[in-house]
């Protein structure tokens, strides 16, 4: 029978938690929500998915350490990243790109080192 050691809480997770939370209210904080100083709905709209995607994995990495939740926040970090490249409407709002850019690469950094330091899955046999 295998078990994975869940005995421990990943600070990464932690971390990408509060990033998720960082990530939905950004488009009210830095004013770039639907009806804002300098509206952008592609950025406010990635941001609130991308950002509950996040916390999502997150919480149930937190409850339950497996890989693939570190790489769900793994692909959200790269889309995040990589979604001022592909939107162009982020050019309207340069806070906006600077904070998806930063958190994208934060989310990801703390997602590979997550799965670096997972615990082998330890096999336990009948003797």
């Amino acid at each position: 029978m295998a078990q994975i050691r869940t005995d421990t809480y990943k600070w990464q997770d932690w971390i990408n938690l509060i990033l998720a939370v960082w990530l939905f209210i950004s488009p009210w904080v830095l004013r770039f929500y639907p009806g804002g100083a300098v509206a952008s709905m592609a950025a406010s709209w990635t941001a609130w998915v991308l950002g509950v995607v996040v916390a999502v994995f997150s919480i149930a990495a937190l409850s339950r350490a497996r890989p693939w939740e570190e790489w769900i926040n793994l692909i959200a970090g790269v889309l995040l990243f990589i979604s001022p490249l592909v939107l162009m409407y982020y050019t309207v709002n340069i806070v906006a790109m600077w904070n998806a850019l930063i958190v994208g690469a934060l989310v990801f950094i703390l997602a590979i080192w997550d799965l670096n330091t997972q615990p082998a899955v330890i096999a336990s046999h009948g003797v």
